[in-house]
């Protein structure tokens, strides 16, 4: 695989509920990351006690952050509606030549900002809220 530009890393929305998905606009910046927790199972007969994890075991957990500049468009609108209502649509991460990630998520937070002499930019961070599932390309 080559290396890949950092713009083509596409944070999606579900924009109706029917898998109409649209790239939430003016993303600068935006991150995916796993994470698994470990249940461990050491015990006094654990071999020279070294830990001991369960396989298989645990919580796996997803979230997505980024952050750009607010344009006042239809999947901002969108995002701002689903903090308020509190809803878990179907959200799609792009991973250039290498697939997408798709499932529910919840956006936990949106923020604003702005100085005097520059443009309105906003964060977002979202937390998966159900299976998740991978599609290579």
């Amino acid at each position: 695989m080559t290396a890949q530009n950092g713009k083509d890393l596409l944070v999606k929305v579900d924009m109706d509920g029917n898998g109409v998905f649209e790239t939430m606009a003016g993303l600068r910046a935006s991150r995916l990351s796993f994470n698994s927790e470990s249940v461990d199972v050491t015990s006094l007969e654990s071999t020279g006690g070294w830990r001991e994890l369960l396989g298989g075991a645990g919580v796996k957990s997803a979230s997505i952050s980024g952050s750009g500049i607010f344009r006042d468009a239809s999947t901002d609108e969108r995002a701002r509606d689903l903090f308020f209502e509190g809803g878990v649509p179907d959200f799609q991460v792009v991973i250039p030549d290498f697939g997408i990630v798709e499932g529910p998520f919840q956006i936990g937070s949106i923020e604003y900002a702005g100085t005097h002499d520059g443009e309105a930019t906003y964060e977002i961070s979202m937390a998966s809220a159900g299976a998740l599932t991978f599609t290579a390309i």
